[in-house]
């Protein structure tokens, strides 16, 4: 079956504005939580754009290639790093629209997707020539394997739950869109849910290295960590690559769990103002979402170390991961 014109264009065009666009709102996110966070910690901060300033000065700037690295895999890690992030894009439903690739992927492509940019870090930690990014470059290995088993059980457990009440493969997040989790559990399963819901924003910041889980940079200890040897444009990509991941897995909380958008329930029906209406709310979501599990625990907390990071995400996070599924499964019977 031949592609017609528009389709082609689609694939080809498509993939470069996502990727601007979540350069733009990751980037404006990571400005508001930088300011948010200071306001809450009685200083004033630096204005929104600043983001955008360091990755200007960032990108005027040499990039310095280390003695003793491994260059090809220095040079090469941050292109991993900012491409992975990027294609997380094409999968997840984005201002309350389908995916751009939703018919070629499912939630599983996108747990797989959210390891490459962590193995971009790491692949850059060991390619350093220094000792304080080899140490960062373990704890980011430890923690990411701590974390993605209660990822994949909250996004299994969801799919699971949705697989009774449609024939359509249920790991589809058009499918958890057209089915959300909320309409389909009773009193049990509600509870359930909101264990899922609270693993996966306990698992955020870990997956963007936030505070308590910023073990692998810890300034005060490592002097950054992973990247203390990158600098100019090698370091921007990996600035641009967290502010894009951070708006994606974001975004994926959205999607599995807040799949809704405004314009049906308000009346509107044209498809312009729809799209400017659901695409504000979306970025609503977000906002809040990203308040709540990032910026407020970033101010309020303190850093984790390594063993009680890894404890916490496969012990008590899997735990309460799977309490949630039992409650799920527990609510379909009763």
């Amino acid at each position: 079956m031949t592609s017609s014109p528009m389709s082609i264009a689609t694939l080809i065009i498509g993939p470069v504005v996502l990727a601007g666009l979540g350069t733009l709102f990751g980037l404006i996110y990571l400005g508001m939580d930088r300011k948010l966070v200071a306001h809450m910690q009685g200083r004033i901060g630096p204005p929104i754009v600043q983001p955008f300033r360091d990755v200007e000065k960032l990108l005027m700037k040499e990039s310095i290639i280390p003695d003793g690295s491994i260059t090809q895999l220095f040079k090469f890690a941050p292109f991993m790093c900012l491409i992975g992030a990027a294609v997380l894009l094409l999968y997840i439903p984005l201002f309350g629209q389908p995916a751009l690739l939703g018919r070629s992927g499912d939630a599983i492509v996108v747990i797989y997707l959210l390891i490459i940019p962590a193995l971009g870090l790491v692949l850059a930690g060991f390619a350093s020539s220094s000792p304080y990014a080899t140490v960062g470059a373990q704890r980011e290995m430890v923690v990411m394997m701590s974390y993605e088993f209660p990822l994949a059980m909250t996004i299994v457990a969801i799919a699971w739950r949705i697989g009774f009440v449609t024939d359509a493969s249920p790991f589809m997040l058009s499918t958890i869109a057209a089915y959300p989790i909320w309409g389909l559990v009773g009193p049990l399963g509600v509870i359930g849910t909101l264990l899922l819901l609270f693993v996966l924003m306990v698992v955020t910041p870990g997956e963007l290295s936030k505070i308590p889980f910023d073990m692998a940079e810890a300034e005060t200890e490592l002097a950054g960590g992973l990247l203390v040897e990158y600098s100019g444009r090698n370091l921007a990509m990996f600035y641009v690559a967290n502010a894009i991941k951070a708006f994606a897995i974001v975004s994926l909380i959205v999607a599995l769990f807040f799949p809704y958008n405004l314009s049906p329930a308000i009346g509107i029906a044209a498809a312009a103002p729809a799209f400017v209406v659901d695409a504000l709310f979306f970025l609503v979501k977000v906002f809040v979402i990203m308040f709540i599990c990032v910026m407020l625990v970033r101010a309020g907390a303190a850093r984790f170390k390594i063993d009680q990071a890894s404890r916490f995400y496969l012990v008590a996070m899997t735990l309460v991961s799977l309490v949630g599924l039992i409650l799920i499964g527990l609510d379909l019977v009763i």
